[in-house]
């Protein structure tokens, strides 16, 4: 993963990463060959063993092969496909990528502390 500081021509910071989302499921087909089924033995409730601590994310459209992450301050863009040679091109070149990118959303969670004063 490269990344780089630019500051665009309004004089504001940015940052800019790439981002190449990881394979979510390894197995794409059954490896196992076919073999005798065995007797009735099951003793689980249900027969999907996975547990799921959360929705699965899904990406956008056109988001499978990665994209150029653009941060500053409380704004966050995207841009897809990653342009080749972003990681050495000039900043004004950067820059261009950066206002081609869409708005993303950024969450921002706050932390709330029990009032221990009392």
């Amino acid at each position: 993963m490269a990344y780089r500081i630019f500051n665009d021509s309004q004089g504001k910071e940015w940052q800019a990463w790439d981002v190449v989302p990881r394979l979510e499921e390894r197995r794409v087909n059954d490896r196992r060959g076919r073999v005798a089924e065995p007797k009735q033995t099951e003793r689980r409730g249900r027969l999907d063993r996975r547990i799921l601590a959360g929705p699965r994310s899904v990406l956008t459209s056109g988001m499978g092969a990665g994209w150029l992450c653009f941060a500053a301050d409380v704004e966050k863009r995207r841009l897809t496909p990653i342009p080749d040679g972003w990681e050495h091109c000039p900043g004004a070149q950067l820059e261009r990528y950066c206002a081609e990118a869409t708005p993303a959303r950024r969450v921002i969670t706050e932390i709330h502390f029990p009032d221990m004063s009392k």
